[in-house]
């Protein structure tokens, strides 16, 4: 989605952990105008050489055990650390009133280790950086919770809402490494696999939006009798690709 500026000014943003993950965030916010800068602040849980690129952003840096927040504002607090997720939300619990909406981006974290603060005013994302986001609100979040993690993510990358129970399955999704690894071992420079996986990803995936056509349907558009597309599909059907990535997928849910 197109990045809006939030113009309340009760809004502030909390982000509890400093890893990749943050960073992305915290720079998406900074550089689209969702959020201005004094209203962000990080906390660091364990490195404290991680708050040098928050810093650069001009985004504050707090002890992981300070308050994020001032209140009466309507906070968002994202948590990006695991496995220390129920431990780090225990400690803060004093800070977590019940005007805060928490947003956990830690990924493979199962939702009953999330409910841990008896408001449960919680929102669940996953992967924002690598694929897009996909989003489920839980407990008492509202669908007001959900516009406003919705514009505080869409900042980084397309969202999506989807139920909890599917989020095990973007876990999974690696064409794009694979593609680049072949492309390596067929004897192409690293950068220019990766560059060719992505671009090869990107185009199938656009033409897909667009089309609204079934990946089936697509598939046969692109294979000429005896060409290299339906040869290559029949090595990776041979290998049991299909069957491979669904219990992939599976097994990462």
């Amino acid at each position: 989605m197109e990045a809006v500026p939030i113009q309340n000014e009760s809004v502030k943003l909390g982000l509890v952990g400093a890893g990749k993950m943050a960073k992305s965030i915290a720079r998406g916010v900074v550089q689209s105008g969702v959020l201005p800068t004094q209203r962000i602040s990080t906390a660091i849980y364990s490195n404290p050489n991680r708050g040098v690129a928050f810093q650069s952003l001009g985004v504050s840096l707090l002890p992981y055990n300070s308050d994020l927040s001032l209140p009466p504002s309507r906070d968002v607090i994202t948590f990006s650390v695991k496995p220390q997720l129920k431990n780090v939300v225990l400690q803060l619990r004093p800070f977590l009133s019940k005007n805060k909406l928490l947003v956990s981006i830690a990924a493979g974290v199962k939702l009953k280790d999330r409910r841990v603060c008896d408001f449960e005013v919680f929102a669940f994302v996953q992967k924002p950086k690598r694929h897009g986001a996909i989003m489920s609100l839980g407990g008492a979040a509202t669908e007001e919770d959900g516009e406003l993690v919705a514009k505080l993510f869409g900042s980084v990358g397309k969202i999506w809402r989807a139920g909890e129970k599917l989020f095990g399955a973007i876990t999974g999704l690696r064409a794009i490494e694979a593609l680049a690894d072949g492309g390596v071992a067929a004897g192409l420079p690293q950068e220019l696999a990766l560059g060719l996986a992505s671009q090869t990803v990107l185009g199938a995936a656009s033409v897909a939006i667009k089309s609204g056509k079934h990946a089936g349907q697509l598939k046969d558009d692109v294979t000429s009798p005896g060409g290299t597309s339906i040869a290559g599909i029949h090595e990776l059907e041979k290998s049991g690709f299909r069957g491979g990535v669904d219990e992939y997928c599976c097994g990462c849910c």
